[in-house]
């Protein structure tokens, strides 16, 4: 009599646990928590919100204005790495030790110092600059010396990009191809966060020179968010959604979880062997 209370309890708890792992409600899932109509929030950081020129980035800077064959001497000339001719006319190879290769576009990798050597120009110093600061400078250099009075000169990010992981839906690498972002915009450009995934503990890891920085974005909270160091996007960051406590609990030792068929066989064929112990 003892044995079949037993089991009964046993069976009883069981089935209570996989109802309530399967169907309980997990807490955090609304962004923004506690905002009201016309509430105000400052946003951090905000002179430094912009992406800035860092060693190793990959520029294209292209000089232009209305004497085609004036402005080719600011630019760099293109080759790919394709099967063609990448001699140029005089028959020498192009090569320079701080320009890259991608897809036709010559690209100034800038050294470690913050450099990069343009034509004409010579060394110039262009670590910590906007793109349209790197622009306003090229042409300010170019019009200076007495070069071209006119010059139109274009600055774009050729490299720059950050690392979106975890319990999000379209995990990956994205390409920065904006001035500004935030990491509201990157989580909705990765599909957003899985219905599992923690809202309030999302982890930013930045490179600071020699270091990694981590910050923590709380999603359901506005205040921390806009007051985080972390919510203007920075090229190279990685943005890590953590599953939350009741995925890690889906989570067994075998890896089988609820959504997985072979883990119901498991629990059918013991819920089964339970009932055929009761009613003996």
């Amino acid at each position: 009599m003892k044995i079949k209370t037993i089991f009964r309890c046993a069976l009883s708890a069981l089935v209570a646990a996989v109802i309530s792992s399967s169907c309980s409600t997990p807490k955090n899932i609304a962004y923004f928590q506690g905002m009201e109509n016309a509430d105000i929030f400052e946003i951090a950081n905000t002179q430094n919100m912009a992406i800035k020129v860092r060693p190793h980035d990959k520029l294209s800077i292209i000089v232009s204005c209305k004497d085609p064959a004036l402005a080719k001497m600011f630019n760099l000339e293109v080759f790919t790495n394709s099967h063609v001719n990448t001699s140029s006319p005089n028959g020498a190879n192009f090569r320079d030790y701080n320009v890259g290769y991608n897809d036709g576009i010559a690209a100034y990798t800038v050294s470690a110092d913050g450099t990069i050597d343009f034509p004409v120009l010579g060394i110039l110093k262009v670590e910590g600059m906007t793109r349209s600061e790197l622009a306003g400078f090229v042409k300010g250099e170019i019009m200076g010396r007495g070069y071209i009075k006119d010059p139109v000169v274009t600055v774009e990010f050729l490299n720059t990009g950050i690392s979106m992981l975890g319990d999000i839906n379209r995990p990956g690498r994205y390409d920065l191809n904006t001035d500004v972002l935030t990491v509201v915009e990157a989580i909705s450009l990765a599909g957003d966060i899985g219905i599992q995934g923690r809202r309030d503990n999302i982890k930013v890891l930045r490179k600071n020179g020699d270091k990694v920085e981590t910050y923590i974005i709380d999603m359901t909270d506005p205040k921390k968010l806009y007051s985080s160091p972390a919510y203007y996007m920075q090229q190279g960051d990685i943005v890590y959604v953590e599953p939350n406590d009741i995925r890690k609990r889906q989570t067994i030792a075998n890896g089988n979880s609820v959504t997985n068929i072979s883990f119901w066989i498991s629990i059918a064929s013991l819920l089964t062997s339970a009932a055929l112990l009761v009613k003996n």
